[in-house]
């Protein structure tokens, strides 16, 4: 989890390569119309994004019963985002947040070609970001740290059972 340009995709996809497990990209489950209004540099609202975590929790839900278990890159900036996908996978699940300044971030999400985010809409992504509270199954990691260190943390983490 994290917003734009914290390289969830990146850590997502290690780890599911590593899990041997399916890897599912948030990004995917967005319709056209949010698409677009990202694209315009618009930030989305919750009623935008209550059908995409739908549809991405559905998702989630057929992999773990097929597999046993998949990785999942998502922004869930909110809390209420987060329930909302646990109660829509019905399974346990592990939050990692990929932490980052604004600064990094705006490099990051400003060098990927043909992506829709654009960095003007990281100020509203920030500021909509509520960090996991130390109730959450959750973890937070430099996003700066190379991949391979985060996904030894992040598997270190989850294989200690207690995902706080």
């Amino acid at each position: 989890m994290g917003v734009s340009g914290s390289g969830k995709s990146t850590l997502g996809a290690a780890l599911a390569a590593k899990l041997d497990c399916s890897f599912l990209e948030g990004d995917a489950f967005h319709d056209p119309h949010s698409v677009a209004k990202m694209r315009g540099g618009q930030p989305l609202a919750d009623c935008d994004r209550w059908p995409w975590l739908d549809r991405l929790g559905a998702a989630a839900k057929q992999a773990v019963a097929s597999d046993g278990l998949t990785v999942v890159a998502c922004s869930a900036l909110k809390r209420s985002y987060r329930e909302h996908l646990r109660d829509a996978i019905g399974a346990p699940c592990s939050f990692v947040l990929l932490d980052a300044d604004h600064e990094i971030l705006a490099g990051r999400v400003g060098n990927r070609p043909n992506h829709y985010m654009p960095k003007s809409l990281l100020v509203s992504q920030l500021a909509t970001l509520e960090r996991p509270a130390v109730d959450e199954p959750a973890m937070t990691l430099d996003a700066q740290a190379p991949v391979d260190e985060l996904c030894e943390l992040t598997l270190a983490w989850l294989a200690r059972g207690d995902p706080r």
